[in-house]
């Protein structure tokens, strides 16, 4: 080896100490060692009242998605009365520091106001009508703010390849994803579409039927530039069935965006409540499994994913404190990349690590 390589090779190792060192949190954030955008979830008001929380945020990420407050049951909770303090809020705060905002999510099942499912039951015709309405007004609005929306969130049944029997889809029928997906385009021409699900890293008949309504939409010159894989995955799924299902949807060519991602220890059956509390503890030997499982998730990305169909990737929060993971399924559990203290864990390294080695190879 020259002496120009030992050189070489020293400052690599040193580098790479660095990086693995916590007690060097005060150097740049994730989002600096990133060609793409690195995102978290937010909820506005909880995080301007926590500092330490808030300057996470700031120096971490680069792209924003809101909890609740884009969605309908709170922008519309009543009829004709839109409430958008909350979402401005949001814009101001995501403009001032310079992030991008995706805008989550146009129309959901679970975020229907009961007021509309109410109507939709009675009046398919009224329903088509809403649809196009608020879809148009609600994206309009934020035109130019927001680059892109999840126009439809989770269109298909929990397992398998079906579309979940929604009060939209038996108001409407099955045509409803392509007018909601034609009315946001026709609101903002250049912002980008998605489609949202979860489990498609790991249910190949749920991908599949995803994958199929895709090619449908596309036929019909529909306008979709990507798919969100929402990504709350497990320890125990393997790297080669996510690859495998990564790189399937990267081949329609759409974006691909890792819309809400955590990883979870414990298991659980996808309903409220529904948590299997297998471990108690967190263990050393499970920060580092969970740190290596978050490394080599930035590099299945990349593997799968062309450069130019990579929209980003997006943590449903940062911090184990505020995990929606243990109130919805009723478990302990430690999925996020900083614990409850907002102290980074081994989590947060991998997953530098795994951005910080994929910046420099330049993939």
């Amino acid at each position: 080896m020259t002496q120009s390589r030992k050189i070489q090779f020293l400052i690599g190792l040193l580098f790479m100490g660095f990086t693995n060192c916590n007690t060097n949190f005060s150097q740049k954030g994730l989002k600096n060692v990133s060609d793409y955008p690195i995102g978290t979830a937010i909820n506005l008001k909880s995080t301007l009242a926590d500092q330490k929380k808030l300057e996470i945020t700031k120096k971490e990420f680069n792209s924003l998605t809101s909890e609740n407050s884009m969605k309908m049951f709170r922008l519309l909770p009543t009829e004709n009365d839109f409430t958008w303090k909350e979402t401005d809020a949001l814009v101001n705060f995501s403009q001032k520091n310079n992030m991008r905002l995706f805008g989550h999510a146009l129309i959901w099942h679970s975020g229907t106001p009961q007021w509309v499912k109410d109507k939709l039951v009675k009046d398919s015709l009224w329903g088509k009508k809403f649809l196009k309405e608020y879809i148009t007004t609600v994206v309009s609005k934020y035109k130019g703010k927001v680059s892109g929306w999840d126009v439809i969130n989770e269109p298909l049944e929990t397992r398998g390849g079906e579309l979940r029997k929604t009060e939209w889809l038996k108001a409407i029928g099955p045509s409803y994803v392509a007018q909601a997906l034609e009315a946001a385009h026709a609101a903002d021409p250049n912002v980008d579409l998605f489609i949202n699900d979860f489990n498609l890293e790991r249910d190949t008949l749920k991908l599949n039927g995803l994958l199929a309504l895709v090619e449908k939409l596309k036929s019909q010159n529909t306008p979709l530039t990507g798919i969100g894989f929402q990504m709350h995955y497990r320890m125990d799924i393997p790297d080669s069935l996510i690859l495998k299902c990564l790189k399937k949807a990267a081949s329609t060519g759409l974006k691909i965006h890792l819309s809400e991602v955590d990883l979870i220890f414990n298991k659980h059956n996808d309903s409220i409540s529904g948590g299997i509390q297998e471990y108690e503890n967190y263990s050393a030997e499970m920060a580092q499994a969970q740190a290596n499982k978050f490394k080599r998730l930035v590099t299945l990305y990349h593997e799968a994913v062309p450069k130019a169909q990579r929209y980003g990737i997006t943590f449903w929060g940062f911090n184990d404190r505020d995990t929606w993971i243990k109130s919805f399924f009723k478990i302990k559990d430690w999925p996020t990349l900083f614990d409850e203290q907002l102290e980074p864990k081994k989590a947060y390294w991998g997953f530098r690590e795994g951005l910080e080695e994929n910046f420099r190879i330049g993939q």
